[in-house]
């Protein structure tokens, strides 16, 4: 078996679902390699840009694909992160020779996003087209080569791909595609984040047949295994194995460990949630489960960073990490709580290597989110904010505007806390709210927004006439022109977002 994770995704650490089923495979020694092809065809696209004729290209353009190998080397120091200006022009640099590789096509690539004109990932006609004309992807040079060198080494019988992202969706297939054409026996295995969404879907009907044998929603260990004839009468829990991966390849300053502690959100209880309506049950490691892995994989990593990727980190794994420090700095996803008021326990997780935890606060008025079910009391928030900042703990807050329940009022409330809390907030997120097609309340008109049949997302009616463009018109005229805002908003790492902002806090 082949685990693929394809491009395009940020490649800043390994896949931690593939790690997972690598994990799973291990201990049943069942034979298996696993490829991270994004990273490996981003590297790929960046030196073939670093080599190409500068004839044609403007003078930033002409510097950033000179500047190549330098770039992936300040992006890999930590000395770098020190120096945010001298980071920023690094990462855009890479961004503008990435874009540089496909000048003349169709196709707008760059480290975390990939587009085309012609093509959309959420048309599944337009997937079979790709899967049609593989030739056509600009990673097709990358995956065709290093494809049939692996069936040079050995014909494997199954094609595990890792769909997460719709930045994955059209190379994934053009890589199905030509396995299909030079391997037509191999099994074709599609899982990962996206291809639940879509499985799960109200209105899902298989339309790749012939190219996908079989799609997995959810966790994949079962699933593999049992198509890999794995005797599983006794019930097991796997510890992700990196081994296998580049670690110091990845475009961080040291390698960066992803780790699960959970499946599902523990809250699993606010309006239009994906896990809620996707029917994802929250399945939680032990305290000591997840220590024992942790204190078993770092020795194998030599890691500079962990980042726990549970929806929300719980607050009896929170108390065991502060107990229990891990041997690496971490952070991850919280929710706004009590726990985090108190300033001992927060200087404990400080002194435990917690660095920066994410936050989703989604809005600043009390109203909007006792109706939107978030479970969030401002006055806690306000005060855990503080208390974090008083602990050394870096915070990274996401807000969400548009929804059914606010107003432009409700998003100037939104603005007044941002404000007060300047000091207290070190990173955020701006989004706009999409409506997940299978959570749309009742009394609320909906109509076609994404135009596609794998659209998860369906445009509304909102109850107050706070549509998206008048969303839009208070974001880019008012919410970023506030000077404490836009400060805020600066600070933010370009491309890697959230990915990179904990090394800007371990200076």
């Amino acid at each position: 078996m082949i685990l693929i994770h394809p491009p395009v995704a940020k490649p800043s650490e390994p896949p931690a679902g593939i790690a997972r089923l690598s994990g799973a495979l291990s201990a049943y020694d069942i034979s298996h390699r696993v490829v991270d092809a994004n990273l490996e065809g981003l590297l790929h696209l960046l030196e073939k840009a670093s080599c190409r004729s500068a004839d044609g290209l403007d003078t930033w353009t002409r510097r950033a694909v000179r500047n190549v190998p330098k770039n992936l080397m300040v992006v890999r120091d930590a000395a770098s992160y020190r120096v945010p200006d001298r980071y920023k022009r690094a990462v855009m640099d890479l961004a503008r020779a990435m874009e540089s590789s496909c000048r003349g096509t169709r196709v707008t690539l760059g480290l975390a996003n990939y587009q085309r004109q012609d093509l959309s990932p959420l048309r599944s006609a337009d997937l079979i087209f790709a899967a049609k004309h593989p030739e056509l992807d600009p990673f097709y040079p990358y995956f065709s080569r290093r494809i049939e060198g692996l069936l040079e080494e050995s014909v494997p019988s199954v094609f595990g791909f890792s769909l997460n992202y719709l930045s994955q969706a059209l190379t994934t297939f053009s890589m199905i595609g030509h396995l299909k054409k030079i391997l037509p026996e191999a099994a074709i295995v599609l899982g990962g984040g996206l291809v639940t969404s879509w499985v799960r879907g109200p209105a899902w009907k298989d339309p790749f047949q012939g190219l996908v044998d079989r799609f997995v929603a959810g966790p994949g260990e079962g699933p593999l295994l049992s198509m890999m004839g794995a005797d599983q009468t006794t019930q097991r829990l796997f510890r992700p194995d990196y081994r296998a991966f580049a670690m110091t390849d990845y475009l961080s300053p040291g390698p960066v460990l992803p780790y699960s502690a959970s499946a599902g959100c523990y809250w699993n209880r606010c309006s239009f949630c994906p896990e809620n309506a996707e029917g994802n049950p929250y399945v939680p490691f032990t305290p000591r489960r997840v220590l024992a892995d942790l204190g078993a994989i770092l020795p194998e990593t030599d890691t500079a960073l962990i980042h726990l990727l549970d929806n929300a980190v719980s607050p009896s794994l929170m108390k065991a990490l502060a107990d229990n420090p891990p041997r690496a700095p971490w952070y991850g996803f919280a929710r706004f709580s009590r726990q985090l008021t108190d300033i001992d326990f927060c200087m404990s997780l400080r002194r435990s290597g917690c660095v920066m935890l994410k936050l989703g606060l989604e809005s600043g008025d009390q109203d909007v989110l006792d109706r939107m079910q978030k479970g969030i009391d401002l006055n806690t928030a306000s005060a855990a904010l503080k208390t974090l900042k008083k602990a050394g703990i870096g915070t990274y807050v996401y807000l969400l505007f548009g929804t059914p329940e606010e107003t432009l009022p409700s998003a100037r409330k939104t603005l007044d806390f941002t404000v007060r809390h300047r000091d207290e907030i070190g990173f955020m997120n701006i989004a706009v709210f999409n409506m997940p097609v299978n959570a749309v309340p009742p009394g609320i008109a909906v109509s076609g927004f994404y135009e596609g049949d794998l659209s998860l997302y369906t445009d509304f009616v909102h109850p107050s006439g706070w549509d998206r463009r008048a969303v839009r018109n208070f974001l880019e005229n008012e919410f970023r022109r506030s000077r404490p805002v836009s400060t805020i908003l600066r600070k933010d790492p370009p491309v890697f977002t959230s990915n990179h902002a904990p090394f800007f806090l371990m200076g």
